[in-house]
Formats: C-alpha cells, sequence, structure tokens
C-alpha cells in the first residue's frame, strides 16, 4: 500500500507529515479503508506510487494529474494553503532572479535564460511560461533542474537568470535554514491556479477519504499547520484542472516528474 505526501516532505516538515498521516490512517481505518502504517517515501511517492495499484493516499502536481492520471485516481480535493492574493484551493509560482540583477520589472527578462525543474511540472514551468506569454514576453529554457531548489540554486550561482518556484516550497524554503532561497529575489507572482492536488485509488469512496484528510488537516496543531503552510482542504474538479492552459514542453518532450516540488 502505498500512502504519500512527498510533495512538501522535507527535513522541516517531515515530522508534520507523519503526524498528518498518522491522523489520517486512523481517519480512513474508520470508515474501513486499509491503510498503510507510514508514508511511502523516495521514489514510491511519485508518479511511480501515483499510478501503483496499491495507492491509497498522495498529494500530486496538477499537470501530471492533466496529464497522466486523471481518469485512472481519485480525485479527492485541493489543499488551502493561505498563500496571499490567492483563493483557498489554490496556489501559484514565484518568479526569482539574483538580487544583484539590476533588472525589477517582469518584462526586462524578455529571453533571460530560465532553469525549470521538470517539463510536466505546473508551478515550474506551465505557469511561468503562461505568465510569460501573457505578459508578450519569452523564456529561454536552458537548464532543467529535476527540484525547485535545484532551480533555485541555478539562478544563484549563475546558470539561469530566472526560476520559477511552488510558492508553498518558497515559503518553506525562507523558514528551513537551507539557504537556499539567499541571495534571490522575487520578481513577481503568477495568477493562481488550482492547487496540489491530493488523490486516491480509483476504487476508494471519495466522500470517506476527503473527509478523513478534511478532519486530519483540522485536528493538526497550530504550529503543525503551519509548517506544512496546510489549513484546510477545498472541494476540487477534474474540470479545475483541465481548465489550466498548457504551453507544452520546454524540450522535445514532456516526461512524468519522479522528483518532489521541491
Amino acid at each position: 500500500m502505498i500512502a504519500a505526501l512527498g510533495m512538501y516532505d522535507t527535513a522541516r516538515t517531515a515530522e508534520a507529515n507523519d503526524l498528518l498521516w498518522a491522523l489520517i490512517r486512523e481517519g480512513l481505518r474508520a470508515h474501513g479503508i486499509v491503510a498503510p502504517d507510514g508514508l511511502t517515501r523516495g521514489e514510491g511517492a511519485y508518479m511511480a506510487g501515483w499510478l501503483s495499484p496499491d495507492l491509497v493516499l498522495a498529494q500530486c502536481c496538477g499537470y501530471p494529474f492533466r496529464a497522466h492520471l486523471m481518469g485512472r485516481v481519485t480525485l479527492i480535493g485541493a489543499g488551502d494553503h493561505r498563500l496571499p492574493h490567492t483563493p483557498a484551493g489554490q496556489y501559484h509560482s514565484v518568479l526569482v532572479a539574483r538580487s544583484d540583477d539590476p533588472r525589477q520589472s517582469f518584462i526586462n527578462f524578455d529571453g533571460a535564460d530560465f532553469a525549470w525543474n521538470d517539463d510536466l511540472s505546473q508551478s515550474g514551468w506551465a505557469a511561468p511560461a503562461h505568465h510569460a506569454a501573457k505578459a508578450g514576453i519569452r523564456l529561454n529554457p536552458q537548464h532543467r533542474s529535476g527540484s525547485h531548489r535545484a532551480s533555485a540554486r541555478a539562478v544563484s550561482v549563475g546558470k539561469a537568470d530566472l526560476a520559477a518556484i511552488d510558492a508553498v516550497t518558497w515559503a518553506i524554503m525562507a523558514e528551513d535554514g537551507s539557504g537556499d532561497s539567499a541571495g534571490l529575489k522575487e520578481i513577481t507572482r503568477t495568477m493562481p491556479t488550482p492547487a496540489l492536488p491530493f488523490i486516491a485509488g480509483r476504487d476508494l469512496d471519495q466522500a470517506a477519504v476527503f473527509a478523513a484528510l478534511e478532519a486530519a488537516i483540522d485536528a493538526l496543531s497550530p504550529a503543525d499547520q503551519a509548517v506544512l503552510h496546510l489549513y484546510g482542504l477545498v472541494p476540487a474538479s477534474g474540470a479545475d484542472y483541465r481548465a489550466v492552459p498548457d504551453p507544452g514542453p520546454p524540450g522535445p518532450s514532456a516526461r512524468p516528474s519522479a522528483r518532489p516540488s521541491d
């Protein structure tokens, strides 16, 4: 059985994620749903786990959900992250550059070398590509990093001029003492899109899983909710995710993400 909360699972958040899963697990079992004792971590927490017939619950990225998972899993809902100027159940990307880059406005980054974490990342590629198209500028994808933190580091060391970071990951990075956000400045933020969806196995009872997950989030202490930047659960539909613009891959082919958002 697979239970995975890998998208925002870091050294800082791991303990709170384990507590969250313990609360979810008991709620699922109360509804008669068999659930594993602990979380799956590593490669099994991402695409391989999301597609597994043994999936119980996971959180995935919205782009792989609409491209590969819709109809193969049960959509449960999206988190309320209390992000600024962003409705509950949605999130956005933060576009960052080096602090010493003289450019201040996004429009001045036309043709800038861009670092992205994965071809199928909503926050790392799809959202900034759409944002650039609306602004009438072109991003120049030059460095495929493998994770949001690696994208941030690529900008820091000059491998790229600009990167887009999931706003929840950006907040966690600023709090965790890693230094991965040091030397960077915010240039702009993208328009909100549906937040990372929670998904369950295809044959599981959506209402029962939603109830267990919602109750578990509500049962967390305010301190643990703040560590996870997770304050509630919002209903979501497949139509919400299908409505998100798809820019196509930055490279010759889009590959399913097997890496965490951070």
